[in-house]
């Protein structure tokens, strides 16, 4: 379905981030692999023909608008972007009554203003290319307040400032979308359900209630949603943030 297509992934390294690759690959495109942790084993894994490593600070737009060029120079293109970096203060899964400012401040600007400076980059690459695909990852908790009690007798948090940033990348994933109107860029999101990672049994038992299948995905899970929003089949799909969580939120 992305026969030689060129994707370029922020986060590679994550969870999510290498699922996206491997989906990638698997489905006959490139992979341009961003992070500030090195993923030189998916190279290995992928060959040098199919996957590029370019180190990647979210944060920063020069080091973001270089992977962009370093990644054109290597394939000759970007035909999308796909942006699941997740950076996180040390302060991260800090109980709301505890919440400091700086922590907040570096957590907001990580990931909702890397969210923005990556888009800015992307979208001024796409103009001048005259086409693109940029695709943003946000969460159930973007659309959704948590369901508090599947925390009860566990030391997990679901902080206040995940669910503003995830709903502000809808937000984002809309305005773009509206502002792009008339250049050939689609901007679109996906909100996954929990992905697995270790969680205690106790939540684990709760949140799989909650669900009508499976319950708590794999990251695998998720790929499917993104290579139909990355290929022709989904060419008229814009704006639209599409959730993948087992019947979470029902």
């Amino acid at each position: 379905m992305l026969k030689e297509q060129v994707i370029a992934i922020s986060g590679a390294s994550g969870l999510m981030g290498r699922a996206f690759a491997h989906g990638v690959v698997k489905n006959g495109g490139k992979v341009i692999l961003g992070d500030i942790n090195d993923t030189g084993s998916l190279v290995d894994e992928f060959g040098n023909e199919n996957a590029f490593f370019a180190d990647l600070d979210v944060t920063n737009i020069d080091s973001i608008n270089d992977f962009f060029e370093i990644g054109r120079q290597k394939f000759g293109k970007i035909d999308g972007v796909v942006h699941s970096a997740y950076p996180r203060s040390s302060q991260w899964g800090t109980r709301f009554e505890d919440l400091k400012p700086e922590g907040l401040a570096e957590d907001l600007f990580g990931q909702l203003g890397g969210a923005i400076l990556f888009s800015q980059s992307a979208v001024s690459m796409f103009k001048e290319q005259g086409y693109g695909n940029l695709i943003h990852l946000s969460s159930i908790q973007g659309v959704s307040s948590p369901k508090f009690h599947h925390y009860n007798g566990t030391k997990m948090v679901s902080p206040i400032e995940y669910s503003a940033i995830k709903s502000g990348i809808v937000s984002i994933t809309k305005y773009l979308a509206k502002y792009c109107s008339g250049s050939n860029i689609r901007v679109n999101c996906i909100s996954p359900g929990g992905i697995l990672d270790n969680q205690p049994e106790v939540f684990l038992q709760k949140y799989n209630d909650s669900c009508l299948g499976k319950g708590m995905l794999d990251a695998e899970d998720v790929v499917g949603t993104l290579i139909y929003l990355l290929s022709e089949q989904s060419k008229y799909v814009n704006g639209q943030n599409i959730i993948v969580d087992d019947g979470w939120l029902l």
